[in-house]
């Protein structure tokens, strides 16, 4: 028995010394400015992975109209499980978070009237997560859900370095302005959409279909079948707004499909 426990204690020495280090995801809640008006966006890395000598694609998470609460800074750390730098971007405003569908309405319309400050505020959270040392300035992303999926699309319309854009189920995915933008995307487009999302018109899904073959994207567009608006917020059926609910399947499914995504994109396929 003794020589079992020795055996045994050398061999947990010997996979210690031989596997890497496990992973650590970090967090770091981080102030910032568009203009006048303070943000607060949530950096999460993985410690065992990221680095100043070993940097990694970095992505920021732009979140639903409720604000960056803990879905979008959740997100971010999942993101940060799979060996990305990613950051939660806020839209809004320190502070300025919401479970009412009213106020969110209101905070919203305000960034969809203006496009110019909608594309502004992820400017700066895109500036925020490329100024840190361990992200990989030259393999950058963004995604977002329902109005966040919007902001990341207007984002990567103003020709910001982005390998690879994906909306989770956007309300809006066609341009907030001139449809000329979207050929100042540089990178691969993915719509994941609820195929029952009452949310978004069959002219929309043309349009939006039309603006990209127009402006020679390289896209994909995915719909899944049950699936209703914010299809991946497990919360999503709380809020008490009809036509919103989760879908389990569409989630994981559409998650997977965002990291093969990734992986062509960062790899200098998709829309390269």
């Amino acid at each position: 028995m003794r020589q079992l426990r020795t055996l045994l204690s050398s061999l947990v020495a010997l996979c210690a010394a031989v596997l890497p280090a496990m992973a650590e995801v970090q967090t770091k809640v981080i102030e910032y400015k568009h203009g006048e008006v303070v943000l607060e966006g949530l950096l999460a890395w993985d410690d065992a992975r990221a680095s100043e000598k070993t940097p990694q694609p970095g992505v920021i998470v732009c979140p639903e109209w409720w604000g960056n609460n803990e879905y979008s800074r959740g997100r971010a750390k999942q993101l940060a499980e799979l060996g990305f730098v990613a950051l939660s971007i806020d839209v809004y405003g320190k502070g300025k978070l919401t479970t009412d569908a009213g106020q969110a309405s209101q905070w919203a319309g305000e960034l969809y009237g203006s496009p110019e400050l909608m594309r502004g505020r992820a400017q700066a959270g895109l500036a925020l997560l490329v100024s840190q040392p361990q992200v990989d300035k030259k393999r950058l992303a963004a995604i977002g859900y329902c109005m966040g999926g919007t902001v990341a699309l207007e984002l990567a319309r103003t020709g910001a370095d982005l390998d690879a854009v994906v909306a989770f189920h956007a309300g809006k995915l066609t341009a907030l302005g001139d449809a000329g933008d979207n050929a100042r995307i540089k990178g691969a487009v993915l719509a994941c959409h609820g195929q029952d999302d009452t949310f978004v018109s069959t002219e929309e899904l043309r349009n939006f279909h039309d603006q990209m073959t127009a402006a020679k994207l390289y896209y994909q567009f995915v719909s899944y079948p049950g699936a209703v608006h914010a299809f991946t917020n497990p919360n999503a059926g709380k809020f008490g707004v009809p036509g919103v609910d989760y879908h389990e399947a569409a989630d994981r499914r559409s998650w997977a499909h965002m990291q093969a995504w990734f992986a062509d994109a960062f790899a200098g396929g998709a829309g390269r």
